[in-house]
């Protein structure tokens, strides 16, 4: 394994940051690790990079204890902290040879900054000075540093918090072309990211992991499950929609004539209706039959799966 946590707890005098978390992250996963503010995605991370100690538990990075040989678990892990620690006032090459230099490459200096000048595509800024950078820029700088070293794990905190769209995009591409090569583990709370570059995902919440999925299988997890939405040539009634076998709720899709317009009273009929099925019924077929009886023209019917973010709010939801 790349990542081995078992029953990490973490302290902060009466505040209890970790509870009892366990983990294994294959060579080659990219997993994102969710969760709210303040759920303990973070402490998880810098136990992990020998920042700070656990209260209780044990982990390793490639084998080798965070615990026992914490120097040797820096050397196989890169990590890109949420505020990004820069020398603002060193040229971009000066930065990460200073960095390769702090990691005892010796002779690969040279070779290593201009790869990783390369691969983050710092080419027209490796001659400013990284204050001068802009925030997509100086993201590029800090994973350039934490992959220096070649490192078998890459941990990033947060890595694309306060981009642009552009700048967004150009990051999340990035850690996927990392991802082919290296263990990533990458912490958000934005499940688009989630979705976009990752295929596992840990949610954690209040120091507990409450899911450990293929974001693909985390979106059938949740209490909403799956909607169908179906479009008739007229309108239906909600009371007739009921009798389909597995149809447990109904709501109407409402096409305002103006935008801002409110229905009120709620429609007793309409031609377009969200659909939700009892949990692990595929009601598709129904409706259909459900339309042979009662000559109605289907003119669309779309299974609409739950979104990660969806889940993701069940599941983190306070009581």
């Amino acid at each position: 394994m790349s990542i081995t946590v078992h029953q990490i707890s973490k302290n902060y005098g009466s505040q209890q940051a970790l509870q009892g978390v366990s983990l294994d992250i294959r060579p080659g996963e990219i997993v994102g690790l969710l969760g709210p503010n303040g759920a303990g995605k973070s402490t998880l991370m810098k136990i992990l990079t020998c920042f700070i100690p656990p209260t209780s538990g044990s982990a390793s990075v490639c084998g080798v204890d965070v615990m026992e040989n914490p120097i040797v678990v820096r050397s196989k892990t890169g990590y890109l902290p949420e505020n990004n620690p820069l020398y603002l006032d060193m040229y971009v090459r000066e930065f990460l040879t200073f960095m390769a230099g702090m990691h005892q490459l010796r002779n690969k200096v040279a070779s290593r900054v201009d790869a990783m000048i390369e691969l983050t595509g710092l080419g027209p800024e490796q001659h400013k000075k990284l204050g001068a950078l802009s925030k997509g820029y100086r993201q590029r700088a800090g994973l350039a540093q934490a992959l220096i070293h070649d490192p078998e794990v890459l941990i990033l905190d947060e890595p694309t918090s306060g981009l642009d769209p552009n700048q967004l995009l150009e990051i999340r591409g990035l850690i996927r072309e990392i991802g082919k090569k290296k263990t990533v583990m990458l912490s958000t709370h934005i499940m688009q990211e989630a979705e976009a570059i990752c295929n596992r995902a840990i949610i954690i919440h209040q120091g507990r992991i409450v899911a450990d999925n293929t974001t693909h299988n985390l979106q059938h997890m949740a209490a909403g499950k799956a909607l169908v939405r179906v479009e008739f040539e007229k309108e239906v009634t909600a009371d007739l929609l009921k009798t389909i076998p597995g149809v447990i709720e109904t709501t109407p899709v409402v096409q305002p004539a103006n935008p801002g317009q409110i229905t009120s009273p709620p429609l007793r009929a309409s031609a377009t209706w969200l659909l939700s099925p009892t949990p692990g019924h595929d009601i598709r077929a129904a409706v259909f039959q459900f339309a042979v009886e009662n000559n109605l023209t289907v003119l669309s019917l779309i299974r609409e799966e739950q979104k990660l973010e969806e889940v993701f709010q069940e599941l983190t939801r306070n009581q």
